[in-house]
């Protein structure tokens, strides 16, 4: 199972407004032109379409965008661009150069809207426009619903094309010494990284069931592994009123008197951090405040000892029924196919 966690009240997905058309600019001539070009024609007249000039990089007589943006300029300007929108431009721009796959079908403006966060959950510091940055979680997909992130440009430098085992090895690289930091990263850094890199990658139950909740997932990140799902549903909880009670329900619906045993042992050791940070007011904070709670080792052995009882099964059981019983302070969505569109048979690249 895959599921979507949103860090916000759920909204229904809405479709794109700003359609794509292609271009024939080339008069009565059949010409064959190539996807990347054809590409390159619609992009530059969405950004006619919506009023926007396109990066002076891409304004030279050769540029496909360059040629779109000038015969759709023209043309009335359908919807004034917003700051989502430019956003959006921009990264499929940054994709397009690259040569990067972007599923444009569910990745909107309304969809890079509900990544936002102002701050980093890498390094924690604030984000402004010379600071954000949108990643690629997973190096090998493109650029596609499920698979962003936003951090700083410092985090997205510094993670590269690292996955999760690589990234791994850079934590152990700091938690090993005498260097605490590896390019411009901590340790606890580095751990955060790693855990965001696990959430995108299919791993065995026993390997997912044993990684410290270091970092929450990101809004609309698509979690791969079911144990992930439920460790991020459990620990969400204490952060917003009437947890104990949601807490008792979900408890509940654990089959054996053992598993039932464990799971309070694990919420007796986690607990105490949150009602500790309870004077907390700000989201960020309480945020910080359960991710930091996981690095208490006592926290994750007990966590362990009960999600290694269950089975991956078990584990997507328990999101779907919490979710079905409104035990989830946030949105909860399951996708049959959650790569589609990602683009992973080319390594993310453009077809």
């Amino acid at each position: 199972m895959q599921a979507v966690l949103n860090s916000q009240i759920a909204t229904r997905l809405q479709s794109s407004p700003l359609v794509q058309f292609d271009l024939d600019i080339m008069g009565d001539a059949p010409v064959a032109i190539s996807a990347h070009e054809r590409t390159g024609l619609a992009l530059g007249r969405d950004y006619a379409l919506h009023g926007v000039t396109p990066p002076i990089a891409h304004l030279y007589p050769q540029s496909p965008l360059q040629r779109g943006w000038l015969a759709a300029r023209g043309r009335a300007v359908r919807t004034p661009a917003s700051p989502q929108v430019e956003r959006w431009l921009s990264l499929r721009t940054h994709a397009w150069a690259r040569g990067r796959s972007f599923e444009d079908i569910q990745l909107t403006p309304h969809h890079l809207a509900q990544l936002d966060t102002p701050h980093c959950p890498i390094t924690r510091e604030l984000l402004d426009d010379e600071s954000y940055s949108i990643d690629r979680v997973r190096d090998d997909a493109g650029y596609a619903a499920g698979n962003l992130a936003v951090m700083s440009r410092r985090a997205n430098q510094a993670k590269g094309q690292r996955g999760h085992a690589a990234l791994a090895d850079m934590a152990a690289s700091c938690a090993a010494g005498p260097i605490t930091r590896i390019g411009g990263l901590a340790e606890a850094e580095w751990e955060r990284l790693t855990v965001l890199a696990s959430f995108v990658t299919p791993l065995s139950h026993e390997e997912a069931a044993q990684i410290p909740l270091r970092v929450l997932p990101p809004n609309r990140l698509r979690l791969f592994n079911p144990v992930q799902a439920l460790q991020a549903l459990v620990t969400r909880q204490l952060a917003t009123p009437g947890w104990s009670a949601r807490l008792s329900r979900l408890e509940a619906l654990l089959p054996t008197d053992a598993l039932r045993t464990d799971f309070n042992r694990f919420l007796l050791a986690l607990a105490p951090r949150v009602l500790a940070a309870a004077e907390l007011q700000e989201p960020h904070q309480i945020r910080w405040a359960l991710e930091d709670a996981w690095a208490l080792p006592l926290v994750q052995k007990r966590w362990a000892r009960f999600a290694l009882q269950l089975t991956a099964e078990q584990a997507e059981n328990l999101v779907e029924r919490a979710a079905a019983k409104k035990l989830s302070p946030v949105h909860i969505q399951r996708h049959d196919d959650a790569t589609d569109g990602w683009a992973l048979a080319s390594g993310g690249y453009a077809a």
